[in-house]
């Protein structure tokens, strides 16, 4: 049996994540066969999905170069990382143009 999580301690941060938390309170869910065989391939799936193997070369405006580092540094995160996460974000359809 799974334990009641404190509602106070996690909000939801949409719909789906409501429906979520909501599946699980309900005790919708029940162990996987095979659990050790399941969480190998669930941690090789998020390793292969993190694993970055690949270069590419990128010629920018001076002043977009800039921008990248400055926004970068608003995120305290490595320009080049913020470059991967908007090409991410743009190819998941994440990342819209604002109207």
């Amino acid at each position: 049996m799974m334990k009641k999580l404190d509602k106070k301690a996690f909000e939801a941060i949409d719909n789906e994540e409501s429906d979520l938390m909501k599946s699980i309170e309900g005790e919708q869910w029940r162990p996987v066969k095979d659990f050790k065989k399941q969480k190998v391939k669930a941690v090789a799936a998020a390793q292969n999905t993190l694993k970055k193997d690949k270069r590419i070369n990128l010629r920018l405006t001076q002043k977009d170069y800039h921008q990248i580092q400055v926004k970068a540094v608003e995120e305290g995160i490595p320009y080049q990382t913020l470059i991967s996460s908007i090409i991410h974000k743009y190819l998941n359809g994440s990342l819209t143009q604002k109207l």
